[in-house]
């Protein structure tokens, strides 16, 4: 984390004072060394657990949104489908009045078989037979027609009907869940604008060390491997349309291409690079393909929080390119920055190109917060922060 953090944090916390009242000031004591109040580790783990929390609700609304635009084109189609049955039903009820009416015409003359013992000619009367034969099959077939459709018009009126109770349940679930975001990054502005610009400072650095210490470790640990592997074509293409995101804000729910939540992000990249994935963490951790650490290449997805509530990008190198959490822009950070869950690929069976030049970073690619929703070494803290 750099200066640019902070920058951000005091901006978050001067907007977040102008519009709502600051906690009391025995609420969040002064910097006094962690005595006779909340220590700078405690203040860094409450506001990355509330960021957490808040990231968990964003995935969580964009998850009801996803569903609820699969219902929006369910319940169109089955309307479209509900009105070309309609259509049919009134032609087929056309054509059974124009039965009925030939019927009721039929029975004031003579019956085809009595015309066939009066002909002069019986092999005319034997074909006219054939066709009434065919007129009687044509009528069985528009009454077959005329039920069929009337059925097939109740059923999919029935489920066209179901389809819009479900899309209203969704639409007032997502309403609920919007609720739930904003009430979560309340209180982050909250405890943003209780804090003295001494405790924002004192934040930023214990976070800085944190991710500094994180990724010292991974990188220690070999988890990475040697590194140096390849993306495939279409990985490519996802890090460098990320890549040209740098710098752009993080908000919640956005999908581009002027803003960007993390799995907004993620989804975009590699929907850019022709290759559409799930639209949030929770269904990338789920639906893609698992790789070790150890053999991730640019472009793979690595999935952060026991939760998978937070993903990024691998660039490679131990770097990734995430939107971090609100109040940041999208970044390259340490690939540490969170605790890993995981990695997945799009593409699993995409093949490594065979020459790779990695894009070249704007300057300051590297600046701001680079931590999302938790870390896993604040001192202290409580065991509801990792869970």
């Amino acid at each position: 984390m750099s200066g640019r953090l902070l920058c951000l944090v005091c901006a978050t916390a001067l907007a977040a004072g102008a519009v709502l009242a600051p906690a009391p000031a025995t609420a969040v004591p002064e910097p006094d060394g962690g005595t006779g109040g909340r220590s700078v580790a405690e203040l860094l783990t409450e506001l990355q657990t509330l960021y957490r929390e808040a990231e968990k609700a964003t995935e969580t609304y964009n998850a009801t949104e996803e569903r609820l635009k699969r219902q929006r084109a369910e319940t169109a189609r089955l309307e479209r489908a509900l009105a070309r049955t309609r259509l049919s039903l009134r032609d087929s009820r056309g054509a059974a009045g124009r039965l009925a009416r030939q019927q009721y015409q039929s029975v004031t003359g003579l019956s085809p078989y009595l015309r066939l013992l009066l002909a002069r000619d019986p092999q005319r009367a034997l074909d006219q037979g054939h066709v009434i034969g065919r007129l009687a099959r044509e009528r069985a077939r528009t009454v077959g027609r005329l039920t069929g459709d009337e059925q097939e018009a109740g059923a999919l009126a029935r489920r066209a009907r179901r389809a819009l109770d479900v899309r209203l349940a969704l639409t007032e679930r997502r309403e609920k869940e919007r609720d739930e975001v904003l009430a979560r990054l309340r209180a982050v502005e909250e405890l943003l604008a209780s804090l003295t610009a001494e405790q924002l400072a004192a934040l930023a650095e214990l976070e800085r060390d944190d991710v500094a210490e994180a990724q010292e470790e991974l990188v220690a640990s070999g988890a990475l491997g040697s590194g140096g592997a390849l993306p495939s074509a279409a990985g490519e293409r996802a890090v460098r349309y990320a890549v040209e995101q740098l710098g752009k804000p993080y908000e919640w729910g956005a999908e581009g291409p002027v803003a960007y939540d993390c799995s907004g992000l993620t989804s975009e990249a590699w929907g850019a690079a022709g290759t559409p994935i799930p639209r949030t963490s929770q269904e990338q951790w789920a639906r893609l393909e698992r790789v070790p650490l150890a053999e991730l290449r640019p472009g793979d997805l690595v999935v952060y929080f026991p939760e998978a509530t937070h993903v990024a990008l691998y660039l490679g190198d131990g770097m990734v390119v995430q939107a971090p959490r609100p109040g940041a822009r999208v970044k390259v950070s340490p690939i540490a920055a969170n605790p890993v869950l995981g990695a997945v690929r799009p593409d699993p069976d995409g093949e490594p190109v065979r020459r790779y030049v990695p894009p070249e970073l704007p300057a300051g690619a590297t600046e701001g917060s680079d931590a999302g929703y938790d870390s896993p070494h604040a001192p202290d803290a409580p065991e509801t922060s990792m869970r």
